[in-house]
């Protein structure tokens, strides 16, 4: 039988989607993109609009395939325990996505609709390893899940629960079986990545030391942390491990202490401002993104331009900008002087503005320098991959994919550099 996985949101999203179609592939089902028996369906809850989209996607898959068995799980459902389709076969929510193929098949076996769900979450991690990524020359490797920040826009650690690791061992055999197969860089991920261990016998920068020692492992990025998880031995591993990249995406989300407390960040910008500048101190030339949201409720534009001078005095290297979008259940929701959308639009643009200027900045520091690059894409005489610090660059020349070839950066053309192969 045939299966097809849709995954919407995150990059642990994306993970649990590569698990569970492996396991379909293990117990002899071929993996399709389109006409399949089966449909696995992984959604997200993020915002009101996450949900809507979400909802949208199930209705085109049952509307087009009436034969299918529909699965649908993850943080939607979670959000709305409530939810009820007669033409969705499975629904669970973000706990027993290690059983799918089991539920899969017991529907075919028994011809039963299923929805489960539970009251709350266990503190195990649900495990799932993987070995390969189809397509990918960087390998997500899943190492915590859930949330406890409880920022006051977020539906999140409703949905995903509370913090929860990964064993450290199964996590560096993970590891180590990607790397043996030919992965060269690899992402961990999470809900609350930096959180990792928090609440076991070991911590995210013990975990590090682990995983750099693992041998032709030559890139390992973080997909996202905290800037109150950067503590010192944090910043001890990054200092003296080269293996982690010079890429660190850091969520800001305001520049503004007033909005920050509203939204219930656990930091201000002067405790921001310097652990970056420590950060700085260790890698001069390190690639620092962030997130920010704009139009949060009661955001004055005097709180939007300090958000926006804040972001020219951090100097990041690329923002990605949200508006604020509401979500049934959180604190922000019923919070007073909502924005209105025209206004959220304005600011979105402005600030997007300013990422692409602060972007072309940091790309032309690379001008006339050699850098490592990961070669992703070859195609038309052409070979396109990312440094570790994660700029985009195009050699005009067919490259062996999934190398590490030097590149000499010639020029910036728009929001990529452009170089020759220096070896």
């Amino acid at each position: 039988m045939k299966v097809k996985g849709i995954s919407l949101g995150c990059k642990v999203n994306t993970y649990e989607m590569e698990y569970i179609l492996s396991e379909f592939k293990k117990h002899g089902y071929d993996i399709v993109s389109n006409n399949a028996d089966i449909y696995v369906i992984n959604t997200c809850s993020v915002t009101n609009t996450s949900d809507a989209k979400s909802r949208k996607i199930i209705n085109k898959v049952i509307r087009e395939n009436k034969e299918a068995c529909i699965v649908v799980m993850g943080c939607m459902i979670e959000a709305n325990k409530d939810y009820l389709n007669d033409n969705v076969n499975i629904i669970i929510g973000n706990k027993d996505k290690n059983k799918i193929v089991e539920y899969v098949e017991n529907y075919f076996k028994n011809k039963e609709n299923v929805k489960k769900l539970y009251q709350d979450f266990d503190s195990n991690f649900e495990d799932m390893f993987i070995d390969n990524m189809e397509g990918r020359t960087r390998a997500f490797v899943k190492i915590q899940d859930g949330c406890e920040n409880f920022c006051s826009y977020c539906i999140i650690p409703y949905t995903r629960g509370k913090c929860r690791s990964k064993d450290k061992e199964k996590v560096l055999k993970e590891i180590k079986t990607l790397v043996d197969n030919g992965y060269q860089e690899v992402v961990l991920t999470g809900i609350h990545t930096g959180h990792y261990g928090e609440n076991g016998s070991t911590t995210f920068p013990d975990l590090l030391k682990e995983i750099v020692k693992i041998k032709n492992l030559k890139r390992l990025r973080i997909s996202s942390i905290e800037i109150t998880e950067l503590n010192d031995d944090f910043l001890d591993v990054l200092k003296k491990n080269e293996i982690i990249v010079s890429h660190l995406h850091i969520p800001l989300q305001a520049g503004s202490n007033r909005i920050l407390s509203l939204m219930n960040r656990k930091y201000d910008k002067d405790y921001y401002r310097n652990k970056i500048q420590e950060i700085r101190k260790i890698r001069p030339d390190i690639s620092i993104t962030t997130d920010v949201i704009v139009g949060f409720p009661d955001e004055t534009d005097d709180d939007f331009m300090e958000t926006c001078d804040f972001a020219k005095e951090m100097e990041f290297s690329k923002i990605h900008v949200f508006p604020y979008s509401r979500r049934n259940g959180t604190k922000a929701d019923m919070m007073p002087n909502q924005i209105d959308e025209e206004r959220k639009k304005e600011r979105v643009t402005k600030l997007i503005d300013i990422s692409n200027e602060l972007e072309k900045d940091y790309l032309d520091k690379f001008i006339n320098k050699e850098v490592e690059v990961l070669i992703e894409t070859v195609k038309d005489g052409q070979s396109i991959g990312h440094t570790g610090n994660y700029l985009k660059v195009l050699i005009e020349e067919e490259l062996k994919r999934n190398t590490i070839v030097k590149v000499k950066i010639n020029r910036r053309i728009d929001n990529y550099l452009e170089g020759e192969r220096n070896d």
